[in-house]
């Protein structure tokens, strides 16, 4: 029996993924539950097993594809069962003719092939006309496809869910060549996909939706780094941790959170409250190739330093292995950028909405500053913090910045055992 795979929901309000690799192809005979794809959503790679064995009798999306939950992935039936074109089939039927490149007074110019949406199929019938029923009606209007220019497979011509399935595909893997220039000189196009088209996506939806202010400070962290390096040597030797500043950082904001819990809230803005959270989980932005992942440490104010040291090194790893679980990504109170570690100084960083603050790290830089009526070099640590005004002032802001320094420039303190409230 022919089955349509679904992309399933995940949850956590995922509504799409993008196919990131087939761990099959089509013809291939699967286990259930076997391994089928693996689809990158809301920056985790998943891997989606198959509901039930069968053959691979058809791949309705490419590599690199955006699909949307309910959309189907693949689909399986048993031996000797067939269902429409196949992908490889539709993709060699589409294969533009190869033709020359353009060519000017200094010789031929490059182009490249860029995927378009095309409607040059011949209309056969109005859609009144099309034997379908009202669900393979509406897949055809849900994925923007004139049904009316559908072939149909089924009993007297009627179009099925698959036929519309596939003119859509072939749709989507129809090009055009066009130049690698433009008036001025050569380009290169580069799409948004994957872990850079969601972080664009969040950027613009935090742009959006917050009144976004900038404060900035400096921290004098002196003693942090004499008592850094006094303790990371034997910290590495008997608990195999790597001590960075990040973990007093987040040890530093934890506390101050707990003296300014508007800043540990989110902005609900259906029913347009501010929900002040009372536990900490501090979100840890992660550069990686194509953008920024930032993995959440749970439950960071019941946690010691060597603690968040070693669950900050594994989320670090994970995302950059893109290993990481959803629930990784999901429950943030306040999140920590550390573009410091690149060389920069201030900066405005965009809040992880709907969280209302976000704080900024730039690099230790050894600074003249007066102590004690003498000139002396210190090691100064820049702090920008960016909130929704929405939900805080600017004096709530200046004041949870003076609580946080003083964490940083007193670090005994923060030595002390947590408490849970």
């Amino acid at each position: 029996m022919v089955k349509d795979f679904k992309f399933p929901d995940l949850g956590e309000g995922i509504t799409e993924g993008e196919i990131k690799k087939w761990l099959v192809k089509e013809g291939d005979v699967v286990k259930q539950d076997q391994t089928l794809a693996e689809v990158e959503t809301d920056k985790a790679v998943v891997e989606i097993p198959s509901p039930s064995p069968g053959k691979v009798l058809r791949l309705n999306h490419g590599e690199g594809d955006i699909v949307k939950v309910g959309e189907t992935l693949a689909v399986i039936g048993e031996e000797g069962e067939t269902v429409g074109p196949t992908m490889d089939q539709i993709k060699e039927e589409m294969r533009p003719q190869e033709r020359r490149g353009s060519v000017s007074v200094v010789g031929e110019l490059p182009t490249e092939e860029v995927v378009v949406s095309s409607k040059e199929v011949a209309r056969t019938t109005t859609s009144k006309g099309v034997q379908a029923t009202p669900a393979v009606r509406k897949l055809a209007k849900d994925l923007g496809v004139d049904i009316s220019m559908v072939k149909g497979s089924g009993p007297e011509g009627r179009v099925t869910e698959s036929d519309v399935r596939s003119f859509g595909t072939a749709e989507k893997q129809k090009t055009k060549v066009v130049p690698k220039f433009d008036l001025y000189g050569f380009v290169d196009r580069i799409p948004i996909k994957g872990v850079r088209r969601t972080t664009a996506k969040h950027m613009m939806e935090s742009q959006q939706n917050v009144a976004a202010v900038t404060a900035m400070d400096d921290a004098d962290i002196t003693d942090l780094v004499s008592l850094r390096e006094k303790i990371k040597d034997q910290v590495l030797k008997e608990k195999g941790v790597k001590i960075t500043y990040m973990p007093f950082i987040i040890t530093a904001v934890v506390k101050a959170l707990r003296d300014h819990p508007l800043l540990n809230s989110v902005v609900d803005d259906k029913n347009e409250q501010i929900v002040v959270k009372k536990y900490y989980n501090i979100g840890i932005a992660v550069a990686v190739d194509d953008g920024l992942i930032v993995p959440v440490l749970k439950a960071a104010d019941q946690k010691s330093i060597v603690e968040i040291a070693q669950e900050v090194q594994n989320l670090s790893e994970l995302a950059r292995t893109r290993k990481l679980d959803i629930a990784d990504l999901k429950g943030g109170t306040f999140t920590i950028t550390n573009y410091g570690a690149f060389g920069g100084t201030y900066g405005t960083p965009i809040i992880n909405y709907p969280e209302v603050a976000i704080l900024g790290t730039g690099r230790i830089m050894d600074v003249p500053r007066v102590v004690d009526g003498v000139i002396r070099a210190r090691k100064i640590l820049p702090l920008s913090l960016t909130f929704d005004h929405r939900a805080l002032d600017g004096a709530e802001a200046a004041k949870f910045l003076n609580d946080l320094k003083r964490h940083l420039e007193s670090p005994e303190l923060m030595l002390i055992p947590p408490v849970i409230d």
